[in-house]
Parts: C-alpha cells; structure tokens; sequence
C-alpha cells in the first residue's frame, strides 16, 4: 500500500506541475493576467476556457497513467510528462489556429467579461484535441 501511496503522490505532483504549465501557456495567449480576469473581472469567458483547459489536461493525464502503469512506474511516469506536454503544446496550437480562422482576436473574446460564445468554441477545441491525444496513448 505504501508503494501505491507513493505512486499518487508522485503522479499527483507530475499533475499539479502539467496543469500549472497549461494555465501558464493559456495565460500567455489570452491579454492581461489570467487569473485577475477570473478572479477580479469575472469572466465567465476564461473561466469556461480554463475550465476546459484543464478538464483536458487532466483527461490526457488520466489517460497516460491509466494506459502505461503495468509498463512500470518510471516508464509510465515519463509517458505522462511526455503526453502532458504534448497536450498543453498542441491545445496552444489549436488555439493559435482558431485564432487564425475566426474574426477579432480569440485572447481578447477569451477574456471579456460578458458572455462571448467564442469561450465555448475555444473549450469545446481544447477538450477535443486532449481526446485526439488520449487516443493516441492508447496501445
């Protein structure tokens, strides 16, 4: 049981450091400081994105754990870092993408306070590519 406790933690932690890389990355996309948009503005917009976000993330985490952990601690670790970034890299590309495709500029929808359906758009390409990438952890 103890080994087991270990394991959490350590997964835990590798979690913990993914999902601040991916909040540090969507913060970088989207203008002024994320969480004050959340937390002080009030954008329902980036908080349906960070949601999203990491909704996303977490599901790829899930996912490299759940389908390397008979392959060995170490190994199955170093499949969730690997796959963890991964995710946060090609989530920030798709971002840059939609960017590209639709009108204005997607950062600033993001983090607007009244409602903006492009928030929507955004999560529901967030929690598709993170669907893409657990597939492709799949033996």
């Amino acid at each position: 049981m103890l080994a087991s406790i270990g394991y959490a933690v350590a997964y835990t932690g590798v979690g913990i450091v993914l999902l601040t890389l991916g909040f540090l990355v969507l913060d970088l996309l989207t203008p002024g400081h994320l969480g004050r948009q959340i937390h002080e503005e009030r954008s329902v917009n980036a908080g349906i994105v960070l949601a999203a976000g990491f909704l996303a993330q977490g599901l790829v985490i899930f996912s490299a754990i759940w389908n390397n952990a008979t392959s060995g601690f170490g190994e199955a670790l170093l499949y969730t870092v690997v796959f963890g970034v991964l995710g946060v890299v090609l989530q920030a590309v798709a971002f840059l993408v939609l960017d590209l495709l639709t009108p204005g500029k997607l950062g600033r929808h993001v983090t607007e306070v009244s409602f903006h359906p492009a928030s929507l758009v955004l999560a529901a390409v967030q929690l598709s590519v993170a669907g893409i990438v657990v597939a492709s952890t799949w033996p």
